[in-house]
């Protein structure tokens, strides 16, 4: 059997892979950056420094909803209203609540609650699907509390 004749591997060889395993490696973190950066809706607070001013601020405001011991769980009916049922909370209670999309399409949207009694509460208008993020807001003799979850689909 007669054997080939091997070609020398030469730096122009080792050059070629090193270049394309390369072009691989940043093509697939461009990729990836787009996609994270085309999901992101900007920033959480404008200036972290003046964030930061306030932060002692919101540890009281959150304090505060806490120790009024109020309650509140929203559900999502099946005509997709938002219902919200509270405990402890005074029957003179306003609701009102700021959805945005966590990720993805930005999409944002504010609702009104009317009462249905027995510390329920039902959206005056529907809710798309899909996942929101819901910062309720409730408000009853000068007292104001507020949470934010993940609104279940």
């Amino acid at each position: 059997m007669a054997s080939r004749p091997q070609k020398p591997f030469t730096g122009k060889h080792f050059a070629a892979i090193l270049v394309t395993g390369f072009a691989v490696v940043m093509s697939v973190n461009f990729y990836m950056a787009s996609r994270a950066v085309g999901g992101f809706h900007g920033t959480v607070v404008d200036n972290s420094y003046i964030a930061s001013q306030h932060f002692n601020d919101w540890l009281d405001e959150a304090e505060a909803s806490k120790a009024l011991g109020w309650e509140a769980v929203s559900v999502r009916d099946e005509a997709a209203y938002v219902v919200v049922e509270t405990r402890e909370v005074p029957a003179s209670a306003t609701l009102k609540a700021e959805l945005r999309r966590p990720i993805g399409t930005r999409e944002y949207a504010n609702l009104a609650f009317e009462p249905l009694g027995d510390g329920r509460y039902r959206s005056t208008k529907t809710v798309a699907s899909g996942r929101w993020t819901m910062r309720l807001f409730i408000e009853a003799d000068g007292k104001r509390w507020s949470n934010e979850s993940e609104l279940p689909r």
